[in-house]
């Protein structure tokens, strides 16, 4: 076969894996991002946010979901690429003109390359960015105050032993009907109301500053009520805030530089061990390979093969089993690194694994091929 229809096999195999692979990626993102679109509009819009909030963070959480299936997608495409070829004969004419599997993975070998790019600008660009988009926007959202609770004519219950009534909000942000009870001291209730409110920040935190009210305090123990009237009383309301405390940082959201030079700070402030940066920042850098190790996994398991008139499912049943075995393989090296830090080096073992698998197949289906070439020769010369 001359080189140039060797190398315009290879523009068109390529360009089918490439196909393929944004079918099934598209397919896969959109149902891993519908349910998880579906549990951010219970959180989000049950907390009282609006719609636009909605489709923010959906789309914040999409360089991750897209993170998540380009391997599979990367895996579906080689399969189904590699068995369409055999069962159109395409491949049976390519080997007859003396290429070989390795000579034949080269397309699928450039197909996992640019997966494995694709994954390395979301794993270390792309995702943590949205990540530390999207914490600081969930932050925003813990303290903004009245998207949460104050919400006019309804009794509310920000915190246990806390109930909140609020009668009518002005456009200008100024509460009138006050009622707030509570109850969270052990052996007592204090109530507060006034007829007019304001909503501050002080120091990064919120006030509620109450104008031409009163205070009643009821002992329970033994029944005693006490109360006092006040022009103006400010009531420090961030302990009714979950998201009032300083906040936690992910690992997820940090750079890999940071992950791989870890700070006392940063440990610290995150509350995970050294052991967890570590994994985390390997793990990023092994990402990219597992999607090319999944591309050339499942073209070299179709090619071991062959023809057959009864189906390659026997052959695509043992690509996902050998993908399958990729899977655990990165589950069970995550639970190990992220307890001794000495083992950072398993996350690697996926990749390698469906590296070396790759390479062993294409080695397989090559021999194979040669062996039945090899019969008929010999029989050739007993013949003769």
């Amino acid at each position: 076969m001359e080189r140039q229809d060797v190398s315009r096999f290879d523009r068109y195999m390529l360009s089918q894996l490439m196909a393929l692979f944004g079918f099934f990626s598209l397919i896969l993102v959109l149902v891993y991002w519908v349910n998880r679109a579906v549990l951010l509009f219970d959180r989000l819009i049950g907390n009282g946010q609006t719609a636009l909030v909605f489709f923010e963070f959906t789309a914040l959480t999409l360089p991750n979901v897209i993170r998540m299936v380009l391997p599979v997608s990367a895996f579906a495409a080689s399969v189904y690429v590699a068995n369409r070829l055999s069962n159109e004969s395409e491949l049976v004419v390519v080997q007859s003109a003396g290429m070989s599997s390795f000579r034949l993975a080269r397309g699928a070998l450039a197909f996992g390359v640019i997966v494995a790019l694709s994954m390395a600008v979301l794993v270390h660009v792309l995702v943590p960015a949205s990540r530390t988009v999207m914490a600081e926007r969930q932050a925003e959202m813990t303290t903004n105050v009245s998207a949460r609770f104050l919400t006019e004519g309804k009794f509310l219950h920000p915190a246990e032993g806390v109930t909140l009534f609020i009668r009518h909000i002005t456009p200008s942000g100024e509460l009138q009907g006050l009622f707030l009870s509570d109850a969270r001291a052990k052996g007592s209730r204090t109530t507060y109301t006034a007829q007019r409110a304001l909503l501050v920040k002080t120091n990064g935190h919120p006030k509620l500053v109450m104008f031409d009210g009163m205070v009643q305090r009821l002992d329970l123990q033994d029944r005693r009520l006490s109360t006092t009237t006040f022009k103006d009383f400010t009531y420090d309301i961030s302990g009714l805030i979950s998201g009032a405390r300083s906040p936690t940082v992910s690992l997820h959201a940090l750079s890999t530089w940071a992950l791989l030079h870890p700070t006392p700070t940063r440990i610290k402030t995150t509350g995970e061990p050294a052991s967890a940066f570590l994994y985390e920042a390997n793990s990023r850098i092994a990402e990219p390979l597992n999607g090319l190790a999944a591309a050339l996994l499942g073209f070299a398991a179709m090619l071991i093969g062959g023809f057959s008139r009864f189906g390659a499912w026997r052959h695509i049943l043992f690509a996902i089993a050998l993908l399958i075995v990729m899977q655990l393989l990165i589950n069970a090296a995550a639970n190990l690194a992220e307890k001794d830090t000495s083992l950072w080096i398993l996350a690697y073992a996926a990749p390698a694994y469906g590296l070396l698998a790759s390479g062993t197949l294409l080695w397989w289906s090559q021999r194979s091929r040669r062996r039945p070439r090899e019969a008929g020769a010999r029989r050739q010369r007993a013949a003769a």
